[in-house]
């Protein structure tokens, strides 16, 4: 189901640098591509070198027959020729039409520009599963990354922040992996809200195995991307791959719960290398799982506590602001500074005299006994014979209409 999203109206794409916008691929360019993806390595710089001199099909050509390009060895150029003579690109394509996915190479319209920020090691193009515009997603888009293993509280800080960008109309990145990319995901998919799954994988291959269900509901409700041709399974080096696309993809990226070693803060490191923000969800400083969220905050990362403060940080500046956080507001705050001075001169136990109540206010005997009468009114003191102390509760004040007797005296 595709989702539409407020205000996806391209003002937030970052402007391309160097280079003019690539001109549409062409078929043979595309199947040249989506041929590369099977023979390199994802990132590998020496190939993003020869596609941009060479152009994708004498690039593939060259590496079929063996021919050495500029930079390789005869053991590289040995490898990239195995591989290539066994690629099947043709295959691929038809096996990715036939589960209703798609190869996004870059020219074309729907390929995210914010992605040529990652220089040679930008894709060499990508696999998407799902109905919608993966540009226009990637406009209004926020990573949230984590830990595997988290606990209760980050699985409903991750949750929280999925549904919560969605209602605000935002999407939310992650990589479908278990614990904080699982609940961050389900958050987004709870709300209806759209989501997009970044796997290490092919996308016709559901990883973790125990995500098949959720992975399969956010390639119908969301997109599911990957570098890797159909069929692929990842490996270790793939997933820490991935996280570059995360990083680059999305305006910012948000870790919830990280270990000092946890692969979720390589995506930050990144994300802060290509100038997108950084933030982190603080936790218990007791909990090992929030040391490299905490280490990360130390260093340049923005605190953030809810979704609203995110978007403070991605969205338009000055106009997307998180409401002021403050303690509630209590009728003796708004008493004027007279009456305050003198409902605070009033002892906890007992009660005073006008006189003794005039010293430590700091006014004139008839002032403080003025302002006695005003407090009596509004119920925060009592007479006593000669003597005035607080009402029981006196810390509150009776409310008329909504608004407090204490906020009139005020006005």
């Amino acid at each position: 189901m595709t989702q539409m999203l407020p205000g996806m109206d391209g003002e937030y794409e970052p402007a391309p640098e160097g280079p003019e916008e690539e001109p549409p691929p062409t078929p043979q360019e595309r199947q040249a591509r989506a041929a590369v993806t099977r023979i390199a390595d994802p990132g590998d710089r020496l190939v993003d070198s020869w596609l941009r001199e060479l152009g994708p099909v004498e690039t593939v050509r060259a590496l079929t027959a063996g021919e050495e390009l500029p930079g390789a060895g005869v053991r590289r150029t040995a490898g990239y020729a195995l591989r290539a003579r066994r690629a099947q690109p043709e295959r691929d394509l038809a096996a990715a039409r036939a589960m209703g996915a798609r190869f996004v190479c870059p020219g074309d319209p729907d390929w995210p520009r914010q992605l040529d920020d990652l220089g040679g090691e930008r894709p060499y193009g990508l696999w998407v599963r799902g109905g919608a515009s993966l540009r226009m997603w990637a406009l209004r888009s926020v990573s949230v990354v984590g830990a595997r293993a988290c606990t209760d509280y980050g699985s409903h800080m991750a949750a929280s922040l999925g549904a919560d960008l969605a209602e605000a109309g935002w999407v939310t990145v992650s990589g479908a992996a278990y614990g904080i990319d699982g609940a961050a995901h389900r958050g987004a998919l709870s709300a209806t809200g759209a989501t997009v799954g970044v796997v290490a994988s092919g996308v016709d291959v559901p990883y973790p195995p125990g995500h098949a269900e959720l992975i399969g509901r956010i390639a119908e409700q969301g997109l599911l991307i990957g570098e890797l041709p159909p069929g692929s399974h990842p490996t270790r080096s793939r997933f820490v791959l991935r996280n570059r696309v995360i990083a680059a993809l999305t305006r910012g990226t948000v870790v919830v719960e990280a270990q000092y070693r946890s692969g979720s803060l390589i995506t930050a490191r990144r994300a802060r290398k290509l100038g997108r923000f950084v933030m982190g969800v603080p936790g218990p400083c007791t909990s090992a799982l929030s040391q490299g969220v905490h280490e990360l905050l130390r260093a340049d990362g923005v605190l953030v506590t809810g979704a609203a403060e995110v978007i403070e940080h991605v969205g338009r500046i000055g106009e997307d602001l998180a409401p002021e956080r403050r303690g509630p507001v209590l009728p003796r705050d708004l008493l004027p500074p007279a009456a305050a001075r003198v409902l605070e001169a009033l002892p906890g136990q007992g009660g005073a005299g006008v006189a003794e109540l005039a010293v430590a206010a700091g006014g004139a005997p008839d002032e403080t006994l003025t302002r006695l009468h005003e407090l009596h009114a509004l119920g925060f003191v009592e007479r006593d014979g000669p003597r005035w102390k607080l009402t029981p509760g006196g810390e509150s004040a009776p409310t008329t209409g909504g608004r407090s007797q204490a906020d009139t005296l005020s006005r």
